[in-house]
């Protein structure tokens, strides 16, 4: 993407708490060169948006409502190919990070980072790069493992992935199933698998392993 004086960044913001979302317009907004285009609170308001204005970077949250970031990372890649996408999450690398790159995010930041660095990744990933912190870096690095030593829900797809998530977070099947538009029976295959895979039996044993390993909010 050639970017000049004359062509602010256009970014988009996309974060379910309306407190981050003007925080990170404000930065935005102060650096140079950068304009903040508009705000969405969850997939829908993201669509809107890019169907009435250009966007050159999304700042995706990973945990939205409804469908959550890696899902929506998948829908917009394959409806916006073009579109730069940064995720930012509270989650630690560990948890997501790769999830999230494979999907095809540009970059991933966590939000405790430094405002000089968002505004440096913004930049770097306008002009086509992908921007990986030193921090991520070390972090990815030393998460690199041989298979049978993953953990249980890292060897899980990202569909199950999710499914995990849900039922942790106390969402019922036809709730999980209006969310990931599929049927309640196929939820159902997403949960045995899942328990199967992760040595559980219970959604509570579920939800115990998702809030020990810090995988909800």
């Amino acid at each position: 993407m050639d970017m000049n004086a004359a062509s602010p960044i256009r970014v988009l913001i996309a974060d379910d708490h309306r407190i981050v979302r003007r925080g990170l317009q404000h930065i935005l907004n102060a650096s140079p060169g950068i304009t903040v285009i508009g705000e969405a609170s969850d997939y829908n308001g993201i669509i809107d948006i890019l169907r009435e204005q250009q966007c050159d970077v999304l700042l995706l949250d990973i945990s939205m409502p409804g469908k959550d970031g890696i899902e929506i990372l998948h829908l917009l890649k394959r409806r916006e190919p073009g579109l730069r996408i940064m995720v930012l999450s509270s989650h630690s690398p560990e948890q997501f990070a790769v999830r999230a790159l494979k999907a095809g995010a540009a970059s991933y930041l966590t939000k405790d980072g430094a405002p000089d660095e968002l505004v440096e990744a913004v930049r770097v990933v306008a002009r086509g790069r992908k921007y990986i912190s030193k921090g991520l870096a070390e972090s990815l690095a030393n998460h690199v493992i041989e298979e049978d030593m993953l953990m249980p829900h890292e060897q899980l797809s990202n569909r199950e992935f999710q499914t995990v998530r849900m039922i942790a977070s106390g969402q019922t099947r036809a709730e999980i199933a209006k969310s990931l538009s599929i049927s309640p029976k196929t939820v159902s295959v997403y949960r045995s698998r899942v328990l199967e895979k992760m040595g559980v039996s219970t959604n509570a044993e579920l939800t115990h392993y998702a809030i020990e390993h810090g995988l909800l909010e």
